[in-house]
């Protein structure tokens, strides 16, 4: 999923990404360098994403950080959920590259696109 997001992304985005295996390595990774962008499951191991965004949303200095969940978790009320926790966007699995790209418009409507 890590390689399809990345590949989605880096097809229409001029960014630099970097891949976290669980949520406790994503929060070792977050202090090393700014990130605009979280994308994150609900299912993972460690701690769930629900957990992440409660600890990324505490954090003054990460509070900024735009959190999109992608997960199979897709009911009206998992959804409502992570809005409350803090995620400020949420795509069902299974989505299309399009789909990924069109929410991540939503979050940096400002953003240049490459290829644009």
């Amino acid at each position: 999923m890590r390689t399809y997001v990345g590949g989605a992304l880096k097809n229409r985005f001029d960014c630099a990404l970097t891949e976290a295996k669980s949520g406790f390595e994503a929060l070792r990774y977050l202090p090393r360098e700014a990130f605009d962008l979280v994308i994150t499951d609900i299912n993972m191991p460690d701690i769930n994403g629900h957990e992440l965004i409660r600890l990324i949303r505490r954090s003054g200095r990460f509070a900024e950080v735009a959190i999109l969940i992608i997960s199979t978790q897709a009911s009206d009320r998992d959804r409502e959920r992570v809005l409350t926790l803090g995620a400020n966007s949420f795509l069902a699995k299974p989505f299309s590259p399009n789909d990924l790209v069109d929410e991540v418009d939503q979050l940096f409507p400002d953003e240049e696109q490459a290829g644009s």
